[in-house]
C-alpha cells in the first residue's frame, strides 16, 4: 500500500482507454507520487471501470475525497458522450457510481479538463492571464478551455472541424501512427488545427499535452500559430493532479460553506 499521510493529500484517478492510473497527489504542490497502473477492463463498462478504480484507490493510505476523470463530458457528475469510452456510459452519474465502488466522495470530470487545470495550477500555463487553451493529442484530441486561470468546463475543441475534417481523428497520434503520416505532414495538419482554433478563441496561449508530447521535437519548430505555444510541464501526470486538485477546491469550498 502506497502511503502519503500528509493532510494535503489526495487521490487523483486518470481513467484511460487502455490504462487507468492513480497517485498521491499534494494539492499544494501538484507533486504526485506512487503512481500506479492497471489494464483498463474490456469490455469498460461502468461497473467494470468502478470495480478496478476501487481497487486502486484501496491501495493508498489517503483519506479525504477522490479526484477521478472521465474520458467523456461530465455535468453534475453525470457522462453525457461516448467519443472514447463505452457508450455504456452515457447518462451514468459516474460521481455517484464511483462513490459506492470506494466508499468515498469522488468528484468526476472531464479528462482534459482536469489536465487544463493542472498545467493552470502548477504547469505550463501557472500565472497565465487572459485565455488559455490545452489540447491534449493521443487518441483523440482533448481540449481545456481557461480565462485567467478558472476553468470553463466540457469545451470540446477537438470536435471543431478543419475545412471537411474533424480535428478529434484527423490530427490524433493514433491517426498519425495509422496513417502512417511523417512528422512534418502530420505538424502541417496540427498547425492548420491550432491556427483555426485561434481564430475562434483568440487565446494568449497554447500548451500541448497528451502522449504527442514524448515526440515534441519533432514537431514544436514547425508550429507557427499566431499566439505563445508550450509543451505540457506535468506529462501523464497532468490528468491524476488535476482530478485530484478539483476534488481538494470542492472539499475546502463545501467545508467553508458549512463553517
Amino acid at each position: 500500500m502506497s502511503s502519503d499521510t500528509g493532510a494535503n493529500a489526495l487521490v487523483g484517478v486518470d481513467v484511460g482507454g487502455s490504462g487507468i492510473k492513480a497517485a498521491s497527489v499534494d494539492c499544494n504542490t501538484g507533486a504526485a507520487t506512487g503512481r500506479i497502473r492497471l489494464e483498463t477492463p474490456q469490455p469498460a463498462t461502468p461497473d467494470a471501470v468502478a470495480e478496478t478504480v476501487a481497487s486502486l484507490v484501496r491501495q493508498f493510505d489517503v483519506s479525504g475525497p477522490v479526484g477521478c476523470t472521465i474520458p467523456a463530458v461530465v455535468m453534475n457528475g453525470v457522462v453525457r458522450t461516448a467519443t472514447h469510452i463505452d457508450r455504456a456510459w452515457i447518462g451514468t452519474n459516474a460521481a455517484e457510481l464511483l462513490s459506492r465502488a470506494t466508499g468515498r466522495h469522488c468528484v468526476v470530470l472531464n479528462d482534459a479538463d482536469a489536465a487544463g487545470v493542472a498545467e493552470a495550477r502548477f504547469g505550463a500555463a501557472s500565472g497565465q492571464a487572459g485565455v488559455v487553451v490545452v489540447i491534449t493529442v493521443g487518441t483523440g484530441v482533448g481540449s481545456a478551455l481557461l480565462v485567467n486561470g478558472a476553468l470553463v468546463p466540457n469545451a470540446e475543441l477537438g470536435h471543431v472541424f478543419v475545412e471537411e475534417h474533424l480535428a478529434d481523428s484527423w490530427v490524433s497520434d493514433a491517426t498519425r501512427s495509422r496513417e502512417q503520416l511523417s512528422w512534418k505532414h502530420w505538424s502541417s495538419r496540427f498547425e492548420r488545427y491550432l491556427q483555426r482554433l485561434h481564430e475562434i478563441i483568440w487565446p494568449e496561449l497554447i500548451v500541448v499535452g497528451g502522449g504527442i508530447v514524448k515526440s515534441s521535437d519533432k514537431f514544436l519548430d514547425r508550429i507557427d500559430v499566431d499566439c505563445e505555444l508550450r509543451i505540457a510541464a506535468l506529462g501523464n501526470l497532468a490528468g491524476i493532479v488535476g482530478a485530484a486538485i478539483v476534488a481538494g477546491d470542492i472539499e475546502r469550498a463545501v467545508t467553508s460553506d458549512r463553517s
